[in-house]
């Protein structure tokens, strides 16, 4: 079996001879005619099965497939206006690839809706739907624009390890597991790996790889196993590491604007579907307090020293409408690598971005000072013993510097107005899911 000289259904040029290989997406038997519907990844062909006309063997063999088996078909490409695409291939040949049940889990071609937990089970029939396989291909998009946007800003892409001694932020929300003998734990994130490459001759650097977080949620926003889209630059301050996140979030939508109008129109987004402006607005922790008690949306009034719930960002994002980012927020609210104004000890440099809808972006500027460092470890009850790995690097010569993570599942689930996280991963990981 070759494929050597297959034409995808979208290339074929009428008058020629042509392979096409793919799914049977649909079969239509009118008596003396029968059509089929052979789908790829460039869109669907109609083939012609004239039963008076043909050789019976390939007659019997086309029509006795079952839906979402995979064939290949040669013969000539005709024009034809009454066909989908104006164009159908009468056959010569025909090959049965590789045969479907035909009782499917659920039904590809989306006459028939399937609820999230079927699709999740059956993820492989479910990439089949255009609207979902366009999903992705935005996904890979977006990932591809990113790359592109911090290579631009003189970026080093890296690779942190994924399996370590210590937590990020301490021994909460992680998974252990058994490395040779000792217990480690899956990364929450690579946050301290990229702080000390700050302190390395690369200077700028970023990552796109996976994070792991023990959090018993169960919301549509929330995974177990998630992508995070990271950036560290060393003689950054928090203004200029919002700076690059809002770059990135802003050409990733141009280019999925520019580069994905047939997954667009799969989405039905095409019209739909805007580029954010630049400027996101800035908005200090107080004045979003302000803006938030404004809206009346809560019962009880946000009070300095608070976290935003849920509720607070939704009423905020109603209020603002647009991407938009919260800086200034309360020392005792943050990590203690964020670092504190030097002239206000209370306030720290931590940001967020946020969609009208929900948090995408967690960042500021790191404290770079080795004493300072120390100390914010053991006011979070953290044992710096445990870090020195990373710790006694601020004793070399550590430089300011400032960065973020962005979940980039969470910057597609809004960039597509998506119902649920978990639409926007190939197999996610839950609390209830853990196969496929």
């Amino acid at each position: 079996m070759s494929f050597e000289n297959r034409t995808y259904t979208a290339d074929v040029t009428p008058g020629e001879s042509a392979t096409i290989a793919g799914w049977v997406h649909e079969v239509r038997d009118l008596g003396g005619i029968a059509f089929l519907i052979v789908r790829d990844k460039t869109g669907k062909l109609q083939v012609k099965i004239e039963k008076d006309e043909m050789d019976e063997e390939l007659v019997e063999s086309a029509l006795d497939v079952a839906r979402e088996s995979v064939v290949s078909f040669t013969g000539d490409v005709k024009e034809e206006p009454r066909a989908p695409t104006d164009v159908e291939l009468v056959p010569e040949e025909f090959e049965l690839v590789a045969p479907a049940d035909t009782e499917l889990p659920l039904d590809p071609s989306g006459k028939v809706d399937a609820e999230l937990p079927t699709r999740l089970d059956n993820r492989t029939l479910d990439l089949r739907k255009p609207e979902v396989k366009a999903i992705f291909e935005i996904r890979a998009e977006v990932l591809r624009a990113a790359r592109e946007y911090f290579r631009s800003v003189g970026c080093t892409e890296i690779n942190t390890p994924k399996i370590v001694a210590t937590g990020t932020e301490g021994g909460t929300e992680l998974f252990p597991i058994s490395y040779f003998g000792e217990e480690a734990f899956m990364n929450q994130s690579p946050q301290l790996f990229k702080q000390l490459m700050a302190g390395s001759g690369l200077e700028r650097v970023f990552e796109i790889g996976p994070i792991f977080r023990a959090e018993e949620h169960n919301t549509p926003r929330h995974l177990n196993e998630a992508t995070s889209i990271d950036f560290e630059g060393t003689f950054c301050d928090h203004e200029d590491a919002m700076d690059v996140v809002e770059g990135i979030v802003v050409a990733a939508y141009e280019a999925v604007n520019e580069n994905c109008a047939e997954q667009l129109e799969a989405l039905d987004m095409a019209d739909a579907f805007e580029v954010p402006e630049g400027g996101f607005p800035r908005l200090t922790y107080e004045e979003a307090l302000d803006r938030i008690n404004a809206t009346g949306e809560l019962d009880e009034r946000l009070v300095y020293g608070d976290d935003l719930s849920t509720e607070a960002e939704r009423a905020l994002g109603e209020e603002i409408g647009s991407h938009y980012f919260i800086m200034d927020w309360p020392s005792e609210i943050k990590p203690f690598y964020i670092k504190d104004y030097d002239d206000d000890a209370e306030t720290s440099t931590g940001f967020d971005l946020m969609h009208p809808s929900m948090e995408l972006v967690s960042g500021g500027q790191r404290e770079h000072r080795y004493d300072p460092l120390v100390e914010g470890f053991e006011q979070q009850g953290l044992d710096p013993d445990e870090f020195e790995y990373y710790t006694k690097m601020f004793k070399y010569g550590m430089p300011p510097h400032a960065g973020w993570g962005l979940g980039a599942e969470r910057l597609v689930m809004t960039m597509l107005g998506l119902g649920n996280i978990r639409e926007a991963v190939l197999f996610p990981r839950d609390r209830q899911r853990l196969s496929p």
